[in-house]
């Protein structure tokens, strides 16, 4: 896990002390040591920042060589010793015991088809000396970060935005489309472009895509990697299909406990999280202590600490928690934006970040963490069982549909709003993307500045409805989960910490996606075949809780706080100066405008 960094410049010499000014500007991502490369032409530097998790020599120290190819490299390769193997089974020779070097190896064997190999997640850039180019690539979900910019003929890209502002006169001025549909809409991400980011300029790489960026100053850019909707096993038995994804679940656990620093886990109490640790304990060898770390909030219905407590119970576990709380928030907001770059959707952030400062208190460096699993393993039941019963209501299957409404009626104790007026907007199933018009959503940008306002009358927010849950699942992992898993790569970061996520090896992924929909959805759970598969391994109280939200923080009772209310004057006075917001009536807590405000604060 490091910071990665650098430039291919078309017609102007790279001077060390850039790459270096980029690099420092990331520390935090890799503070175990820095290195910085130029090529024999003075056009390609590579600059990168380690944080030493495999081989903690210096034979793991980058930006690495081989051969004709030279490369800087964020993440894990979680499979890298199968991949080994097979690789000094063909000749290949290894200098060290890092993953980087084994990449490295896989490319020059497969080119851009190493991809499609990989367990990990990674943003890398290879510079291929032989073939003149620079490959660039991010994970199949977006674990790692990358960022780019084409300016003045200059390729720059990093881990982290801040490493590119300046660089080479790079601006840094605010992306005003985004920053509209998230004072309107909450929307951090614009569907009509994944690639944009709140900065004018700068781009991210999307997950599951490659690019390559050749001499001229062209770059061409594609997609490896989408969850393929037509590939079904209907064969499984339900029996089976527990105990492949069990195999494939502990497999993707093993691998990601290889390390050569300590490893723990996150524990919010719910399924995910639960299911990792005490996988851990039950299965693992050589496994018989280990540490988790946990959001506790004082005096709060949702405090997680009986579910907690509950999973470490009878167990060699050493379980570490932080109590957070709105001064807690107060004192490190500016500073989990600082890290953050962009606007974020709730308070959840606030707990995730105390939780990756404990664990560097605690010395550990690499956590396992749940993130990943509610986005395909339909997890989130209100969002995907109105689903699920409008697919089967519309697939003509009266006695399923009934079944799976009155359960989820009576898992949840209320009635399911399921009317003539829905059924027959189920007749227009060709209408998936339904677009509701800037004047008729007015009423919602009340306090929204009249001239930012009106700069912003093309834009309409796409309101999509569902018909497939599958479909629905898929845009769920692909689109939304993106933005989750940012906050955690820069939460965990700032504490030069390690996130990993067992639920997001791809074989296991694509092997859940193919299995039938009540195998995942059944009798009004959710997450049915996790539930099942895990059934022996944890407490009944978390096997088969209704409803878990995982960190969240009583930001309603925060928001009363006279501090957060003198925050929130605050911020809503920035964006009054920059001609956001109207003069505000009250300092009412609002999460976008606090947001919005310290996106205003970074610019200057």
């Amino acid at each position: 896990m490091c910071g990665i960094a650098g430039i291919y410049s078309i017609n102007k010499q790279i001077d060390i002390s850039e790459l270096r000014l980029m690099t420092d500007r990331i520390q935090h991502r890799g503070p175990d040591g820095d290195g910085h490369w130029i090529n024999q032409d003075g056009k390609v530097g590579l600059g990168h920042r380690r944080l030493s998790i495999l081989d903690l020599s210096e034979s793991g120290a980058q930006p690495m060589h081989y051969e004709h190819l030279s490369l800087t490299f964020n993440g894990e390769i979680y499979n890298y010793v199968e991949l080994k193997k097979d690789l000094v089974s063909k000749g290949y020779k290894f200098q060290s015991e890092t993953d980087t070097e084994v990449l490295m190896a896989l490319y020059l064997e497969k080119g851009v088809d190493c991809l499609h190999d990989l367990d990990g997640m990674f943003s890398f850039a290879i510079w291929d000396n032989q073939k003149k180019r620079l490959f660039c690539a991010r994970d199949r979900f977006g674990e790692k970060p990358f960022y780019y910019s084409k300016h003045n003929n200059d390729f720059l890209f990093a881990s982290e935005m801040k490493s590119l502002f300046g660089i080479r006169g790079l601006p840094r001025s605010i992306n005003q489309k985004k920053l509209f549909y998230y004072l309107a809409y909450n929307v951090v991400e614009l569907e009509d472009d994944f690639k944009a980011t709140f900065f004018e300029g700068i781009e991210k790489l999307e997950p599951g895509h490659f690019m390559i960026v050749r001499s001229d100053g062209s770059i061409k850019k594609e997609r490896y990697w989408s969850v393929d909707l037509s590939r079904r096993d209907d064969n499984y038995t339900f029996a089976q299909a527990q105990e492949k994804f069990k195999e494939l679940f502990i497999t993707s656990v093993k691998r990601r406990l290889r390390s050569d620093v300590p490893v723990g886990s996150s524990l919010s109490g719910g399924l995910d999280s639960s299911s990792i640790v005490r996988t851990i304990a039950n299965e693992i060898k050589n496994s018989n202590f280990q540490n988790t770390f946990s959001a506790r909030f004082k005096n709060f219905e949702k405090d997680e600490g009986y579910f907690i407590d509950k999973v470490v119970e009878n167990t060699a576990i050493n379980d570490h928690h932080t109590w957070v709380d709105e001064n807690y928030m107060i004192d490190n907001f500016s500073d989990i934006f600082h890290h953050q770059e962009e606007p974020f959707g709730s308070s959840s952030i606030v707990a995730q970040h105390a939780v990756m400062r404990l664990a560097k208190q605690e010395s550990v460096t690499v956590l396992l963490d749940g993130q990943g699993a509610d986005e395909y393993l339909v997890g989130y039941v209100k969002r995907y069982y109105k689903t699920r019963l409008k697919e089967l209501y519309l697939n003509g299957n009266p006695s399923e549909f009934k079944k799976e409404k009155l359960a989820y009626e009576g898992l949840l104790e209320r009635e399911y709003p399921f009317n003539v007026k829905d059924k027959l907007n189920l007749h227009f199933r060709g209408v998936v993307d339904k677009l509701k018009s800037f004047n008729s959503s007015k009423r919602k940008f009340n306090g929204i500045n009249g001239e930012f306002l009106n700069a912003q009358e093309s834009v309409v927010r796409p309101f999509r409805t569902f018909y497939d849950l599958r479909e629905q699942l898929k845009y769920s992992i692909e689109f939304q989960l993106p933005d989750l898993l940012r906050y955690a790569d820069k939460n965990s970061m700032a504490f030069s910490r390690e996130i990993r996520l067992p639920f997001l090896n791809h074989e296991l992924v694509e092997f859940v996606f193919s299995l039938p929909t009540h195998y995942k959805l059944n009798d009004g759970w959710s997450k049915y075949l996790l539930r099942t598969s895990m059934d022996a391994y944890l407490p009944k109280e978390v096997a088969w809780r209704k409803e878990k939200v995982a960190f969240q923080p009583p930001q309603k009772a925060w928001s009363e706080d006279k501090k957060v209310v003198e925050l929130m004057h605050e911020a809503k006075n920035i964006l009054v100066k920059n001609k956001i917001i109207e003069e505000p009536k009250n300092a009412k807590m609002d999460w976008q405008i606090l947001n919005a405000a310290q996106l205003f604060q970074n610019v200057v």
